[in-house]
């Protein structure tokens, strides 16, 4: 018997690329770990290694910059070759549900979506020593759904020079209702956001991962050293 399988198509598969810090790699792959281990369609994760950007991203790095990835997150639709739609997310996440969920929430009425938050963030400091710094959209573009084909003001060019604020707030849009709002689950700021578990999606450590000795006992932790601990399981001792 010949079985006839359909033809591919790129929106069958939930293409996501990660910002990749050196400084947390574990960060990155028990993200992946989770995103993996609970999606129902094809999925293809993506890591933004800086090393591999040479001669594309050729910004100097900011002091107030807290990762690597702070401004080579909005290289996405270009890295896509500004065609379908793609999810970035910064590495310091965990996902506990399924992110074929997030890739049904596409509406092709906006050019990127995302959550809104109005997080006013009161520590001066963050991770490893880094700037805290407030500023409007505060977060929002730690996790985007790129519609790639109406992002392309975002080139190469245009990420290497425009200031930081101009980046994060979304100013590179013609204006702000050209981004879609999200289920405040999605991204789910720990020890910030109110949102209870059972809505909880895809957990943001955005003040530092529990990865870090003095973020531990952060909200949530334990739900990310499960994955860890998931992840590190020899093959033959996990639940397949």
């Amino acid at each position: 018997m010949v079985v006839i399988f359909p033809e591919p198509k790129t929106a069958d598969v939930i293409r996501i690329f990660i910002g990749f810090d050196s400084g947390e790699p574990v960060a990155y792959h028990v993200l992946s770990h989770s995103l993996l281990a609970r999606a129902t369609q094809p999925t293809s994760i993506t890591p933004i290694v800086l090393d591999s950007l040479n001669g594309i991203f050729t910004r100097e790095r900011n002091s107030l910059q807290s990762t690597e990835f702070s401004f080579s997150r909005f290289l996405v639709p270009w890295l896509s070759g500004y065609s379908g739609w793609s999810i970035f997310m910064d590495c310091d996440m965990l996902c506990i549900t399924d992110i074929a969920n997030l890739w049904a929430l596409r509406n092709e009425n906006y050019d990127v979506m995302c959550v809104q938050h109005e997080h006013i963030p009161q520590e001066k400091t963050k991770f490893r020593g880094a700037t805290q710094t407030a500023y409007e959209k505060k977060n929002w573009s730690s996790m985007v759904l790129f519609n790639n084909a109406r992002c392309t003001a975002l080139t190469p060019d245009y990420v290497n020079t425009a200031s930081g604020l101009e980046l994060h707030r979304f100013k590179w849009l013609s204006d702000d209702n050209r981004i879609g709002a999200l289920p405040q689950g999605w991204n789910h700021l720990a020890d910030y956001s109110d949102t209870a578990l059972k809505d909880t999606h895809l957990i943001h450590y955005t003040e530092g991962g529990p990865y870090f000795e003095e973020y531990r006992t952060c909200e949530h932790a334990g739900l990310w050293f499960a994955e860890k601990n998931a992840m590190d399981q020899p093959l033959s001792k996990r639940q397949l």
